[in-house]
Parts: structure tokens; sequence; C-alpha cells
């Protein structure tokens, strides 16, 4: 099994090399770039390379230039942490301070930071909006993303001359310097908060904000560039976590007694339940078109329950809300990443670090929702059929 870094968006086998702090010429401790391995955007299943950073493009959009207000827009708020690769920069911090990390940082603000684990992510809700705006010009219905980092406002030289040489459409920033976010977060009406903070994220799903911690496997599954891949863990994560409760407290036979008894009565809603609904409404905006074959949104359901015990309660819940699923996958307590790595989903959320773990050692980008009662049991456990 593939280790997870202390840093969730450190690349797990350790491709990032140790950064080198020497002194410059001038008697100022810097750190050294030498070491720097070369980036390969292939390792994130997109195929151009880097360049450097060559000044200012105009942001045009088809139709015209309009920003949604947050009240109609889908607000996806995701870290600088997990949208680029800043390892090195957090180095500096570690071993220098803030003074030197500032310093460090505006001195480098003409490089551009590499792509993180929520790049793709990112890319494939742009292309969803592309495709938004070609059929309803005027509509406010989009995904808005919000760059949300911890940086002191000099910092944001460098993120917006990335956000340019990567081609991004980022106009709304939140560099809190230091501060907590998760007050912005609700100005925003913020639906989904991804970030490499797991306490940040925490203090979120208490806010009733939909948020996970995200992490970087060794490898990378090539992933779609027009369509946007989804994949769900069922219990604690789009459900409530009353059936792990059952099972963790009781075992496997009284959990199927359970579902048994109650498959008819609604589980209640889990902290991603609303970040679904938001997709589903956009999703019905490409089948009033006729686009339901070829929507360039797919929703995935990855569960351990199994189908015929206990199945049939979830998928009657997401009947009863009025959601659907595009794909379902019961496992009945099989391993979860061969089943992504043929998926090929932008983000996977998942309850227990075992499956995240798993996710990620067949190459899968997936998130951590800490919520539940699985956060108190041992995460290493290898059959989790109440999932």
């Amino acid at each position: 099994m593939v280790k997870m870094s202390l840093d969730p968006v450190q690349v797990m086998s350790g491709q990032v090399k140790e950064l080198q702090v020497s002194s410059s010429s001038n008697g100022e401790t810097r750190g050294s770039w030498e070491e720097k391995p070369v980036f390969d955007q292939d390792q994130l299943g997109l195929t151009t390379k880097p360049k450097p950073v060559t000044g200012r493009r105009a942001r045009k959009v088809e139709g015209g230039v309009f920003f949604p207000k947050p009240e109609n827009a889908v607000t996806i708020a995701v870290s600088s942490r997990v949208l680029f690769r800043t390892e090195r920069e957090q180095k500096v911090f570690e071993q220098k301070g803030v003074e030197e990390y500032l310093r460090y940082q505006i001195e480098h603000e003409n490089e551009p930071f590499e792509p993180g684990p929520a790049f793709p992510f990112v890319k494939a809700l742009e292309a969803v909006n592309t495709c938004l705006r070609e059929l309803y010009p005027q509509s406010e219905e989009l995904f808005d993303i919000v760059l949300v980092t911890y940086n002191h406002a000099h910092v944001g030289i460098r993120l917006i001359n990335t956000i340019n040489h990567h081609n991004l459409f980022i106009e709304r920033f939140c560099m809190t310097g230091g501060s907590s976010p998760i007050g912005y977060l609700k100005a925003w009406q913020t639906n989904l908060y991804l970030s490499a903070d797991a306490d940040k994220v925490r203090e979120a799903l208490a806010e009733g904000i939909a948020a996970a911690t995200m992490f970087m496997p060794e490898k990378r599954t090539e992933v779609s560039e027009s369509q946007l891949r989804v994949a769900f863990d069922g219990d604690a994560v789009l459900f409530s976590d009353e059936s792990e409760r059952i099972f963790k407290a009781h075992g496997l036979d009284k959990f199927f007694e359970h579902e048994r008894e109650n498959e008819d009565r609604l589980l209640d809603h889990g902290p991603l339940k609303g970040f679904l609904e938001v997709l589903g409404k956009l999703q019905k905006k490409f089948y009033a078109k006729g686009q339901r074959l070829d929507c360039p949104i797919r929703t995935f359901l990855v569960t351990a329950r199994s189908a015929a015990s206990s199945g049939i309660r979830a998928l009657k819940t997401l009947r009863a809300w009025g959601l659907e699923i595009d794909e379902a996958l019961f496992l009945a307590g099989a391993p979860k990443g061969p089943m992504l790595e043929k998926i090929r989903p932008h983000i996977y959320f998942d309850d227990q670090m075992f499956h995240v773990e798993g996710a990620a050692e067949m190459g899968t980008i997936a998130a951590h929702v800490p919520y539940g009662i699985a956060q108190k049991h041992n995460t290493k456990q290898k059959t989790t059929e109440g999932k």
C-alpha cells in the first residue's frame, strides 16, 4: 500500500527532492533550485508542457464577460496548495520563517507553480462551463471557482501569473494572510471546498459546507478533457453514517438485518449530498437540450455495500431525493481502487483513509471526507461492507 505523505499534497513516493538551503553571494539565505525535478504534465493526464510566463493576457468569454452571482453559481473553493504544487515553498516557510518565505515568493513570482491534484478537476469544471455558455449564453448557472489561500497578498502576483500561464479562468481570490477562510466560504455560498488542511476541512464540515482533503498519488491516471467525472462513496459521504454505526458496533449480520428492516426508510443526508444535487441540476440543463447520452458531467456511486443485501435502500433514498447517479457500483467489500482506475474520475470522495489510499495506489485523485463514525475506528480495516 502506498504511504500517505504527512503533507497531503506531497507525492507519496517522495518525488519531491529535499530543498537545499544555502547562502547566496550577498550573504542572504535562500532555497536552491538546483535539485528541482523536471516536471511532466503527462503525469497529470495532460499533454502540454509548461512554458515560461510571457505576460498578461486578456480574459474573454464567448458572448461577453460576466461573473455569476454566488446565489446562482455552483461555487468551488480550492486551496492554492491543492490547485498547485507548493511543496518547495512550504519547505522555505518551515525552515526559514514567514519573512524569508515572502521574500522567496516575490523573487520567484515570474515562475509559475506546477499543477497540483485539483488541477485536472478545475480544468474539467471550466470545460463544462464552456458547454453551458454555448447552450445558455445568458445563464449564470455555472461553476464559479474561488482560489482560497492563507498567503499574504504579496504572493497574489505569483498566483495570478500561474493562473494566466495555465490558462485558467479564476478571477475570485481569497487571500487571508494566515486567518481561517471558513467565514469567507460561507459568504461565497460555497458548494464545495477542497484543501490540503484537514483541520480546516473539518471546520468547514462542521459549518455545513461540503469539504474534503485532497491527496497527491504517486502516479496519475489520464482523465477526460471533455467530461467531468465525479465519484462518491455512499455512507458518511452522500448519506449519513447511520448504517456505518450499526456495522461498526454490531457487525455485518446485524447491518444486513438493519438494512432489510429499514429499506423503505430513507437514509439521512451526508455532507456531500448537496454537491451531488448541484451537479444534477447542471446535468438537467444538458438533458433539456437533448444531451443526456453525451452529457459533459457524469457521476458515480462506488460503495462497498452489496447490491441485493443493502443496496436497495441507497437507491431508494437517491430516487426519493430526486437525484440521479449515472453509474452505481456495489462492490460487496471488494477493493475500490481497480474500479476507480477504470472509471478515471477527476475526483473521488470517501470517508475512510483506507479507501483513499487504495484509490491513490491505482492513480486516482482521491479526497478524504473526515466525517462520521469511521474517523474513530481503525482505518486499516480491509472489509467495510457497511460502507
